[in-house]
């Protein structure tokens, strides 16, 4: 049991990283989007959470797993993109 616990804190960390790799997008889609109201797109929501679901289907997850991840996901990035836009000088 301690070896899966062990492996599954590993994930853990990986996907840690790999968010931080994420929202390091968030801080460039900030600098890069020239206004405001450009931060917010919801095709691009719905693309997103879309892919992200097909993916987990593919992969045999849990059916609405994705779906329900990456709306939070998507909401916080969304939110977390807003205040670095706000923050530029």
């Amino acid at each position: 049991m301690a070896e899966v616990r062990a492996g599954v804190d590993a994930v853990d960390r990986q996907l840690v990283e790999l968010l931080g790799t994420r929202f390091g997008f968030m801080r460039a889609a900030a600098r890069i989007k020239p206004d405001r109201g450009d931060v917010r797109d919801e095709p691009r929501k719905a693309a997103v959470i879309a892919n992200a679901s097909a993916a987990a289907t593919a992969a045999g997850l849990p059916d609405g797993l994705a779906a329900n991840l990456w709306e939070m996901l998507v909401g916080a990035s969304i939110a977390y993109e807003f205040r670095a836009f706000d923050a530029r000088d």
